[in-house]
C-alpha cells in the first residue's frame, strides 16, 4: 500500500479533516460556561461554536458544559430563555477552561458565591475567561490583578475601578497567561481560537478557521493563513502563487519575481513552511481543487485544468496521493438539486 503524502504545516489545517487524520485527539480539553442572566448570546454562541466545529473536525477533542448560579434558568439578552446543565459551585471543577459570560444588561454586583468560585477555580489552575462584561465579575473577585483584560466599552470604566491593578485596553480579546477576556461576539470567537492554538495546535483552528469563515473559504478563493513571523519575501511569493493557479509559474519566474535567487526561495521555503516551493505549490493547487470539486459545477476535466495540472490522470494521481481517494469519490456540494416531484 502506498503512503500517503503529508500536507505542510500551513496547509494542514486547512485540509485535516479531509486527509483522513482525524483520529483520537492528542488532548482532551472540557470548557464550562457560567450564564449570567442577560448574558450575551451571540458572545456565547460564537465561543461555543468554535469548540463545537472542533469536534466535528477531531472528535471528542472538547467537552462543553453550561452552568448558573443557583442552577436557575437563565434569559439571554434576546429574550432566549436557557437551561443550563448544572448549578455551579466551589467544590473542586473538573475543568480546562471557564467562561463568564456576561452582557450589555447583566446587573454588575458582587455576588459572594461566585467568588467563592472564581476563586477556587483559580486555585485549581484552571484558567477564567470574561465575555463582553463578564471581565468585571473576574476583577471583582480580585483575579485580574496584574493581567490586562478587555471588555465592552460600555463597562471599561466600571472594571477598571473595581480592578485598579488590572489594565483595561481598547482591543476585542486580550489572552494574558491564564485570564481570556473578551468585548464582543467576534472577540469571544478569536480568543477561543487563540486557546485552541496553544492547546491542541494551529493545525486544528485553522481548520475550524476554514468551516466558520464560510463566504471566503467557499466561495472565493483565499491564501494560506500564515504565521506573523513568515518572511516578506516569502509571503509574496505565497501570494503569487495563489494569484496564478492555472497555470503555475516556474521557480525562475517566482525568483525573478520576488527579488530572491532560486537557492535563497528554496532556503526560506524550507525553513518557515517546511517544503520547498514545488512542493507548496503542489499542495497549494491540489488543495484548491478540493474547494472547486466540493464547491462548484466545475467537470472533473475543469477543474484539473483550472488547478494546473497537465491531464486529468496527473491530477488524480496527486489528488489520491494526498487525501486517499481519487478525486471522482470526491462529496459534490455545488449544485444540489431538488428531488423531482412526482406528478
Amino acid at each position: 500500500m502506498v503512503q500517503r503524502r503529508q500536507f505542510c504545516n500551513t496547509l494542514q489545517g486547512r485540509n485535516l479533516r479531509f486527509t483522513g487524520d482525524n483520529g483520537q485527539p492528542a488532548v482532551f480539553s472540557r470548557v464550562g460556561f457560567l450564564l449570567l442572566e442577560h448574558f450575551s448570546l451571540p458572545a456565547f454562541t460564537q465561543a461555543l461554536d468554535t469548540l463545537v466545529t472542533g469536534n466535528l473536525i477531531l472528535a471528542d477533542s472538547f467537552q462543553t458544559r453550561t452552568f448558573s448560579l443557583g442552577g436557575k434558568v437563565v434569559t439571554s439578552d434576546l429574550g432566549l430563555v436557557i437551561c443550563p446543565d448544572a448549578a455551579l459551585d466551589p467544590a473542586p471543577l473538573a475543568l480546562d477552561l471557564l467562561v463568564v459570560c456576561g452582557g450589555l444588561r447583566t446587573v454588575l454586583r458582587a455576588v459572594p458565591e461566585l467568588n467563592e468560585v472564581l476563586k477556587a477555580a483559580a486555585a485549581q489552575g484552571i484558567a477564567l475567561a470574561g465575555l463582553w462584561n463578564g471581565a468585571w465579575f473576574l476583577g471583582q473577585a480580585g483575579l485580574l490583578d496584574g493581567y490586562q483584560c478587555a471588555v465592552h466599552p460600555e463597562h471599561r470604566a466600571a472594571v477598571a475601578e473595581i480592578a485598579r491593578e488590572s489594565r483595561v485596553v481598547c482591543e476585542s480579546f486580550v489572552e494574558d497567561r491564564d485570564r481570556l477576556t473578551a468585548a464582543s461576539p467576534s472577540g469571544a470567537l478569536s480568543l477561543v481560537l487563540g486557546w485552541i492554538e496553544k492547546r491542541h495546535g494551529r493545525g486544528l483552528s485553522d481548520a475550524i478557521v476554514d468551516i466558520l469563515n464560510f463566504e471566503e473559504s467557499r466561495y472565493r478563493r483565499q491564501s494560506p493563513a500564515l504565521h506573523e513571523k513568515v518572511s516578506e519575501p516569502l509571503r509574496e511569493a505565497i501570494s503569487l502563487m495563489s494569484a496564478n493557479i492555472e497555470e503555475p509559474l516556474s521557480l525562475d519566474q517566482l525568483s525573478q519575481l520576488v527579488g530572491r535567487s532560486k537557492r535563497q526561495l528554496e532556503r526560506l521555503f524550507q525553513l518557515q513552511l517546511g517544503a520547498t516551493p514545488v512542493r507548496y505549490y503542489l499542495e497549494l493547487r491540489i488543495t484548491e481543487s478540493r474547494r472547486l470539486l466540493q464547491h462548484s459545477d466545475l467537470a472533473l476535466i475543469d477543474v484539473s485544468v483550472a488547478c494546473g495540472f497537465v491531464s486529468p490522470s496527473h491530477f488524480s494521481k496527486c489528488y489520491t496521493s494526498f487525501y486517499g481517494y481519487a478525486p471522482s469519490k470526491e462529496i459534490r456540494h455545488g449544485c444540489v438539486k431538488a428531488a423531482r416531484q412526482a406528478l
